[in-house]
């Protein structure tokens, strides 16, 4: 029963690519990655590390924010903007949303979709 938070929590510790969770009707299947640096991994690499970062934080009782991506993808604080895009994309692919939408644009926090 606690496997995929075993696998997810292992997966930010060692800051790797975000394993792919494929159901059927039969099993479900979990492929994991090698380590690769933000610049290697592809955009649904990147949407989806930024998506269980949400749901890890979030079950910690705790958001994403540009600053805690940034320590989650080792990006430097004056390259927030890289933060920044990832997140939208997340965002636009429907997975996060705003903890509260009137908040500062630098106060920002986000929580899975389904939270």
């Amino acid at each position: 029963g606690s496997g995929v938070d075993k696998v997810v929590f292992q997966t930010e510790l060692y800051q790797l690519p975000a394993p792919l969770f494929e159901t059927t009707d039969e099993h479900t299947r979990v492929v994991l990655f090698a380590y690769r640096e933000l610049n290697e991994m592809e955009k649904g690499d990147r949407i989806r590390a930024c998506y269980l970062h949400a749901c890890l934080k979030y079950v910690q009782r705790d958001f994403i924010t540009n600053s805690s991506l940034r320590k989650r993808f080792k990006i430097e604080e004056q390259n927030s903007a890289i933060a920044s895009r990832i997140i939208k994309e997340t965002i636009e692919a429907g997975l996060v949303k705003p903890y509260d939408k009137k908040a500062a644009r630098k106060l920002m926090k986000y929580v899975p979709f389904w939270a």
